[in-house]
């Protein structure tokens, strides 16, 4: 069994969708939300996923934002997120596999441009997330913004923080944005688990690489003559934590364990993510997805990957890592994808001239790192209470929360270490513990008026992201 690291989400849906579901509480993801960062997704979860796809911009619902303080700081300059767009998210394999990952982020910023009508020339910087990079387009933001007809002028680069590559992709440009670098700034994320790159062995690419440099036959008839049938065995991309050769779902399976989480919660919290989803999708909400014509194939509009199931049938699959007992499966676990994502970032100030109302003011945020080997996917655990301590605000001040997805097992074992004092005390060297939101809050959507969204996710290396977003007055 493999895991891969997604991240088209990358804050593809996740973080997207927060924004979304906020703006959503008050008119408003994967980045994007994986943001469905795009993200983490295990190669053999093939039927179901424990996402949530619950979010969508098309309720206007008023912001109710004179109950509660904004977080705008004297003499900090206001960054918003204008708007955001991303493909249909694919199990990989599927429609999608013929293409490569600058094909889907190029649809993905050509999407934005129609979404928002912005002139190619007035982007400042663009910067695109991913893990596993295609070799012949390893800068793939370049490659994709180039064939989506930005300017050449425009410099461009891709990040690589594992599940939240795109949120490094994001708050890189918040980062740009505050230094006076740039006013706009485009981010996003695309992965593309269909066709990752498989190299041949070190011994073949030595031999190989000899070959180029040989100056006469007999030289190259000699390394050719030295290759062994050993030479040709493939390397496939990395799946396992390099620091504990572990691999995502196995560590996963273990912090369930330790922290108590039953098959039954995780099959009932997959099963809940997948119904919210079905339901949004079925309702129109979903509207930061946009179509793509993929060449010689259908017209893609929707995502292919949710799949409400039953809790009869999800109680029928054996565990995928720790056999066999474990309780991760193929049916509370995320699947592979294929997908791209795209946001456009502003000043305030900017946003406004150019006629733009935006959807939310991008905030405090924060990234934390832990042991990879016993504490991996905790990283909304450590994450939200530093980023809520960074903005002054309290659990009860959130109105929407988004926690990227990679396991069921691994969210619920996140939101019991928010609620244990043993926890916060032994591990976070805080006093008690934060708390855990409530599931009328949690990764759905709520038509009455909300101010704040809290988005957080965990990584592979044992790192994490959190991020404080607020409703832009309507």
């Amino acid at each position: 069994m493999r895991t891969f690291i997604f991240w088209s989400w990358k804050f593809g849906s996740w973080l997207k969708s927060s924004l979304r579901v906020i703006k959503e509480q008050g008119k408003m993801a994967s980045m994007l939300r994986q943001s469905m960062r795009t993200c983490p997704l295990n190669a053999w979860a093939a039927r179901f996923a424990a996402r949530s796809l619950t979010t969508s911009s098309s309720l206007q619902a008023q912001v109710q934002t004179k109950s509660k303080k904004s977080l705008a700081k004297p003499g900090v300059k206001n960054i918003v997120l204008v708007d955001g767009v991303r493909t249909p998210f694919l199990l990989s394999g599927t429609t999608y596999s013929d293409l490569m990952p600058h094909d889907l982020a190029r649809a993905a910023l050509q999407g934005l441009l129609n979404r928002t009508s912005l002139p190619k020339d007035a982007v400042d910087y663009i910067v695109y997330g991913t893990v596993i990079q295609e070799v012949k387009t390893s800068n793939v933001a370049r490659e994709a913004a180039l064939g989506a007809g930005f300017s050449d002028k425009i410099p461009a680069h891709t990040v690589t923080m594992a599940c939240i590559s795109s949120n490094q992709a994001m708050t890189t440009g918040v980062g740009l944005i505050a230094a006076g670098q740039c006013d706009a700034v485009v981010a996003g994320g695309v992965e593309f688990m269909s066709d990752v790159p498989i190299r041949h062995s070190r011994k073949m690419r030595k031999t190989m690489l000899s070959l180029n440099k040989a100056k006469s036959l007999g030289q190259r008839l000699s390394l050719l003559g030295s290759i062994r049938l050993s030479h040709l065995s493939p390397e496939l991309p990395a799946v396992a934590e390099f620091s504990t050769a572990e691999t995502m779902g196995h560590s996963a399976d273990r912090l369930a364990a330790a922290f108590g989480v039953s098959r039954l919660e995780q099959d009932e919290f997959a099963l809940r993510s997948h119904s919210l989803a079905k339901k949004a999708q079925d309702d129109g909400l979903l509207s930061d997805v946009i179509s793509f014509k993929v060449p010689g194939k259908d017209t893609v509009s929707k995502d292919n990957g949710i799949r409400p199931s039953s809790m009869e049938q999800m109680a029928r699959l054996k565990p995928a890592f720790v056999k066999p007992h474990g309780t991760v499966t193929a049916a509370n676990s995320s699947f592979l994808t294929d997908g791209a994502s795209a946001v456009l970032i502003m000043s305030e100030e900017k946003a406004l001239a150019m006629g733009y109302k935006p959807k939310a003011y991008l905030r405090d945020f924060v990234y934390v790192s832990q042991d990879p080997k016993d504490q991996l996917l905790l990283g909304p655990a450590y994450g939200t209470p530093k980023a809520l301590e960074r903005s002054g605000l309290s659990m009860a001040d959130i109105d929407v929360f988004e926690f990227h997805e990679a396991f069921a097992g691994q969210i619920m074992a996140n939101l019991k270490a928010m609620d244990s004092d043993w926890f916060a005390q032994t591990y976070m060297g805080r006093k008690s513990k934060v708390g855990t939101p409530p599931m009328e809050k949690f990764n759905r959507l709520q038509k009455e008026g909300g101010q704040y969204g809290l988005v957080a996710a965990c990584a592979a290396g044992g790192q994490g992201h959190a991020m404080v977003i607020e409703a832009y007055p309507q």
